[in-house]
């Protein structure tokens, strides 16, 4: 062979296919172990112990101080009515079952309705609690303990009406696919406190998956290490992170040696990023077989603290996510999301309405989410923690009355225009109300709080300009508040 023939041969290697899967060193089975593996890198240079050019996951510095240093994100999939939980409205008591005006329907959109429905008055009862006199329903005992530690956001709203798109824009500032996740941004800005643990993890519970899906967690356009990893509170937290039967470690982490020099080879020939990154993937999953184990077992807690949860080990469940939440904050993790599937209360059945369907999803987060924040304070982690609570909308204050419903259902269909959303700890204003609905808890009518806005206040906590976080792609520079978003200073401590 010429040395022409040689040189267009290894330019042929360069660009195919099946010499591309040869490169990842055993072919179609390394990419899907990278791909299991694929957003836990942390491009740590191993003779090193600081930050290098090849270390996105490295610890990074804000714009400027900021007053929280990690999150907890606490979804309730499906959007919980505002109506039954701590926007209450007496006149809907007084219209319960009357006509609703045609000026709530003219120029609206959606999700059900049609027709003229009738009014639904409030289908919980409530008091006020604590020094600040938050209202709160009866269906969250537990949360009315710890009212003087919330922040209420009570005209929060948003563009989207439809589940996925209103998640979507939520948590990725955009209601289509394609966006980083909050959480991605947020390890992408700061990087990680834990070389050994990802930056973002995400929790699900309550039988299924958001109607967005995994794509919420998605690291979208920037680099696929600050996608967020699912964990479970059952069985293995992550798939495959057990060695097979006895297999032992050592041989393990000489096969990750070995497949990481060929593909050092492969970058020292070509360059590309990638390649490193998923060197840093196999060395973060070989860690994590050990540190997400002990990470995520919760059978050494005390029994003072899974009472305080309700939490039962070995079982998927909110209680036990909520719990775990507090442990990953504490080993450094930067970014913590919870999802609790279950919250779109239609009314079809009793199980699935705003009466006995949202007091069983109450009934079933209360206690954790309360739990929790007495645990992250009593712990001095609070301070410097941001827990946020909420859905992707509100419902509206007339009944929905599908086709099918049973004639005395008691559901509600979505409202972008006005939803409630807590904040605590992490530098916000404790024991407050801010912003006001009207008197159907129908529309934002005073300090009213946009998706983007939220957003740009969670970013300013942890001490960016949302507006300088950026990354350039296709042509122009990207941010998670698009060319939206103000932060609402007014809740700031």
């Amino acid at each position: 062979m010429t040395r022409e023939q040689h040189i267009q041969q290894e330019n042929i290697r360069e660009i195919t296919r099946r010499h591309f899967l040869q490169n990842l060193s055993t072919g179609v089975g390394m990419v899907a172990l990278g791909s299991l593996m694929g957003s836990c890198g942390s491009l740590f240079d191993k003779n090193s112990t600081t930050t290098n050019s090849l270390n996105p996951l490295g610890l990074k510095n804000p714009h400027f101080a900021p007053r929280a240093k990690r999150v907890i994100y606490l979804h309730m999939a499906g959007a919980p009515s505002q109506l039954e939980t701590f926007d209450y409205k007496p006149l809907l008591h007084k219209l319960d079952g009357q006509d609703c005006p045609q000026s709530f329907l003219e120029g609206q959109r959606f999700a059900f309705i049609k027709g003229t429905p009738k009014m639904l008055g409030p289908q919980a009862t409530f008091k006020q609690y604590g020094q600040s006199g938050a209202t709160v329903s009866n269906h969250l005992p537990y949360l009315s303990e710890v009212a003087d530690d919330l922040c209420f956001i009570k005209s929060m709203h948003t563009t989207e009406f439809n589940h996925a798109p209103a998640q979507l824009f939520m948590h990725t500032g955009s209601p289509r696919l394609g966006r980083p996740g909050i959480g991605s941004w947020v390890t992408y800005g700061l990087g990680t406190e834990n070389e050994n643990l990802p930056g973002f993890i995400v929790l699900a519970s309550g039988g299924k998956t958001p109607d967005g899906g995994k794509s919420l967690w998605g690291s979208g356009f920037l680099p696929t290490v600050y996608q967020g990893i699912q964990c479970r509170s059952e069985g293995d937290p992550v798939l495959f992170v057990s060695d097979p039967h006895a297999q032992d470690r050592t041989l393990k982490g000489e096969l990750i040696d070995a497949i990481n020099d060929v593909n050092q080879v492969h970058y020292d020939k070509v360059k590309d990023p990638e390649i490193q990154s998923r060197i840093a993937q196999y060395e973060m999953a070989y860690k994590m077989q050990v540190s997400v184990p002990e990470t995520m077992n919760i059978n050494d807690e005390p029994a003072y603290i899974h009472e305080m949860y309700g939490t039962e080990p070995g079982k998927s469940s909110f209680a036990n996510n909520c719990l775990l939440a507090r442990r990953l904050v504490e080993k450094g993790v930067r970014y913590v999301q919870l999802f609790h599937w279950g919250w779109d209360h239609h009314g079809e059945s009793k199980a699935n309405d705003c009466e006995d369907g949202i007091k069983l999803r109450c009934k079933e987060t209360d206690k954790p989410i309360a739990a929790l924040l007495k645990d992250l304070k009593q712990r001095g982690l609070l301070e410097d923690t941001l827990v946020v609570w909420g859905g992707e909308f509100g419902r509206t204050p007339m009944k929905e009355s599908r086709p099918g419903a049973p004639p005395d259902g008691k559901g509600r269909d979505h409202n972008p225009n006005a939803f409630t959303v807590w904040m605590a700890g992490g530098g916000v204003k404790p024991g407050i109300s801010y912003g006001e609905t009207d008197e159907f808890g129908y529309f934002g009518i005073k300090n009213k709080v946009h998706v983007h806005d939220l957003q740009a206040t969670i970013l300013h906590q942890l001490g960016f300009d949302h507006e300088k976080l950026t990354f350039p792609y296709q042509g122009r520079d990207f941010r998670l508040t698009d060319v939206h978003g103000h932060v609402v200073h007014d809740i700031l401590a």
